[in-house]
């Protein structure tokens, strides 16, 4: 997934608030592509989500 669609899902989260998240540890494990692009596999992503619904 691109970072914009990972935005997407989210709603009402910045693109500044996701890179935020990585700078903490706080977001979905990620991959730069060599073009420098962020990639999340959408695997990663969703166990990402079920981890917060867990933790709330």
């Amino acid at each position: 997934m691109t970072v914009a669609e990972i935005l997407g899902e989210l709603r009402k989260v910045s693109r500044r608030t996701f890179y935020r998240w990585r700078e903490l540890g706080q977001a979905p494990k990620a991959f730069k592509l060599p073009n420098g692009e962020l990639r999340v596999w959408r695997s990663d992503f969703k166990a990402w989500l079920r981890d917060l619904e867990e933790a709330a």
